[in-house]
Order: structure tokens, then sequence, then C-alpha cells
């Protein structure tokens, strides 16, 4: 119980000091900003994965066998990946939600920036 509850803790830690560091920056680095997103996902998609892969190859495994349940299972896996890449692919790039489009220009426009940072507030707030 105790090791689940310091894990537990320093994940609760981990993002209190994450949004601190977002509230105290002065200047928005989008290079700093783009790694951050980059490994957070990577770490999510790897957590998902290793949870998912693992009840998936055991129920196959069960079902199919020690052999035939690891195949499928790696089989599944690329064939789901694959399978997103052909989706992808048939999305028109204008019409989708998930395409970078050009970041506007760097003047800042003190009305957003203000409705923003109470919208951040409330947000922290709520998570908080």
């Amino acid at each position: 119980v105790a090791v689940a509850f310091l894990i537990t803790l320093f994940a609760g830690l981990a993002t209190g000091i994450g949004s601190l560091i977002a509230f105290l920056a002065k200047n928005t680095n989008k290079k700093f900003l783009s790694i951050s997103l980059g490994f957070s996902a990577g770490v999510m998609i790897y957590v998902s994965m290793i949870e998912i892969f693992s009840k998936a190859k055991a129920s196959l495994v069960l079902a199919l066998g020690e052999k035939g349940g690891n195949y499928v299972t790696v089989i599944s896996f690329f064939a789901g990946m694959f399978l997103i890449a052909i989706i992808d692919k048939f999305v028109p790039s204008g019409e989708n939600p998930h395409e970078v489009k050009a970041l506007p220009s760097e003047g800042k426009d003190e009305k957003n920036t203000d409705a923003l940072l109470r919208t951040g507030i409330f947000t922290a707030l709520a998570i908080g």
C-alpha cells in the first residue's frame, strides 16, 4: 500500500510542478512546449500500450494457446496501426482536426490573453 501511495503522490506532485512551470513562465517557448507535449504523449501511449497489450495477450493466449495467442496479439497490434494509417490518409488534410495549422502571429491580443488566463485559472482550480 505504501508503494502505491508514494507512486500516486509522486504523480500528483509532478502534475503540480508542471502547472507551476506553466504559470510562472514569462514567455512561451514553442520548442520546449513541443518537446514537452511529445514526451507526455509518448508516456501516455507507452502506459496505455503496456496495460492494453498485456491484457489482450493474456486473453488471446487463454483462447488460442501460447504460440497462437502471441502471434495474433502482435499481428493485431500492427494491423491496428496500419488501419489507423489508412484512415489518416483518407481524411482530407483541410478537414482533419488533428492536422497542424499555421500558427497565429506573435502579436499579443490583450482581450484573448485575458480570456485565456481566466480559462486556465478555472481549469487549474477544477483539476486541483
